[in-house]
């Protein structure tokens, strides 16, 4: 926006103004050394200058829609009240949550107001249900990453945490570990974490190799005994004390550090006869 005015010329003079200082030009020639900031400057019969002072805030292309938008300003009523409340206490949730949280504050406003009866809900009310809301989230995810809350400490612990300003720093609180954490040996090998921890189904050579052992010394009598158990069977008299005298045998060698003798081996099958789990 500007504006413009015209000046006349007197006394063979031409009218205009200066281009640098934009004062009257009061020179007979239209270019020359201006009399007021003596400057060489031109005469310019229209004097243009911007309203600096009422600069528009509109842009020059229309304000599109956020394209990242959640959709929730179109709401109306309740809803949007609802969802104006909330979203005052949802960036205070992780990243990565905060869409969650925005969506329980709503659902717990809705249910209070329906719940509510005939009684006014006022936005002071909304704004507290909506901080309880809040603070059961943090509650919520200090559980998850620690394992625990305040609330299953005792009162003295809870004092304590208070006076030493211990919160941040839990002394009972559960660490927890990144699998993909490398760990140095000693001899400067550098391992994932993960690829230190035991595998159950993983096959023990060692116990595979004694096992093997045992069974080509094991006699024929225990290995049928141990197939009868496998199957569920009950063992008649003669073969429970048969069994009981070996495994006292078996448990004065280990005692001893004997090893199990191979006076009884005749057993002449492969190890896959042998049951898992022999009793």
């Amino acid at each position: 926006m500007s504006s413009s005015v015209t000046a006349l010329g007197e006394q063979n003079r031409p009218g205009g103004f200066c281009s640098r200082c934009h004062k009257v030009w009061v020179l007979k020639e239209r270019q020359g050394v201006c009399r007021w900031c003596g400057k060489v400057a031109t005469c310019q019969t229209t004097k243009t200058s911007a309203l600096r002072g009422f600069k528009s805030n509109r842009s020059s292309k229309p304000k599109q829609a956020d394209p990242l938008g959640n959709g929730y300003d179109h709401l109306s009523g309740n809803w949007l009240t609802f969802y104006t409340i909330a979203s005052k206490f949802s960036y205070k949730a992780k990243p990565d949550e905060r869409d969650d949280l925005l969506h329980d504050i709503i659902l717990t406003l809705a249910d209070v107001e329906r719940n509510n009866g005939h009684h006014p809900f006022t936005e002071a009310a909304m704004y507290r249900i909506a901080s309880r809301a809040q603070a059961l989230y943090w509650r919520k995810r200090y559980r998850m990453d620690n394992g625990l809350t305040c609330g299953d400490c005792s009162k003295a612990q809870r004092r304590k945490c208070k006076e030493d300003w211990l919160f941040s720093a839990c002394p009972k609180a559960v660490k927890l570990e990144s699998l993909n954490k490398p760990v140095t040996d000693d001899e400067g090998n550098t391992t994932e974490l993960g690829d230190l921890i035991a595998d159950d189904r993983a096959l023990d050579l060692d116990a595979w190799l004694d096992a093997n052992t045992f069974l080509l010394q094991c006699p024929d009598r225990l290995i049928a005994i141990a197939e009868k158990r496998r199957d569920g069977l009950a063992l008649d008299n003669a073969e429970m004390i048969y069994l009981c005298r070996f495994r006292k045998r078996e448990q004065k060698s280990l005692f001893s550090g004997e090893r199990f003798s191979p006076v009884f081996a005749t057993n002449t099958v492969g190890a896959s006869a042998m049951p898992a789990v022999c009793g």
